[in-house]
């Protein structure tokens, strides 16, 4: 679970793009691939949330897993659940999470199911068939890769680890979980 979370997924999905242009993968079939294996991804997702995801929150003042987390995640996904699952797969990191939270909100099933699929669906097509169109267009692109998946974890990760560096709270929570691992 969550090892799409240590990959840039757009990353290889324009890469594949890339490859499809120069004729090494078949569009259509990476394009099915993909939507398939994320639509089912996420369906996996939303159970585990739904099934075990509580359990996270048992403890009332978690280090990073809050009761009021739930409270908040079931408000937010009765309210914008359907554009949530549309959109987060264009997010990095939160394309991630969004399926284990919509199932800790107890989001609608069915609802999650369609928006879910929809939004799989575009983001396979729409990014894969942009590395296509850079694929077609720059020569040799394969060599940049590397360097482009660098770039993108160093994109995806940032605005996390901005977040865990200024958080106060986070801060004195860590601390006084160091000092009783002391004692």
């Amino acid at each position: 679970m969550l090892v799409g979370f240590f990959m840039p997924g757009d990353t290889l999905l324009l890469t594949a793009g890339a490859f499809a242009a120069q004729g090494r993968l078949p569009l259509a079939g990476v394009i099915l691939v993909v939507a398939l294996a994320a639509i089912a991804g996420d369906n996996v997702g939303y159970e585990i949330g739904k099934r075990y995801g509580r359990r996270l929150f048992r403890k009332q003042d978690g280090l990073l897993f809050r009761q009021e987390y739930v409270a908040r995640a079931e408000a937010f996904y009765e309210r914008f659940g359907s554009k949530t699952m549309l959109l987060a797969h264009f997010v990095p990191v939160v394309r991630t999470f969004a399926p284990i939270v919509a199932g800790i909100g107890h989001m609608n099933r069915v609802q999650f199911a369609v928006f879910d699929a929809i939004g799989d669906i575009g983001w396979a097509i729409i990014v894969t068939l942009l590395g296509y169109f850079i694929g077609s267009r720059i020569p040799n692109v394969d060599h940049y890769f590397l360097l482009a998946v660098a770039v993108a974890t160093i994109f995806t990760f940032a605005p996390l680890l901005w977040h865990l560096a200024t958080d106060k709270e986070f801060h004195a929570k860590l601390r006084r979980r160091l000092e009783k691992s002391k004692d």
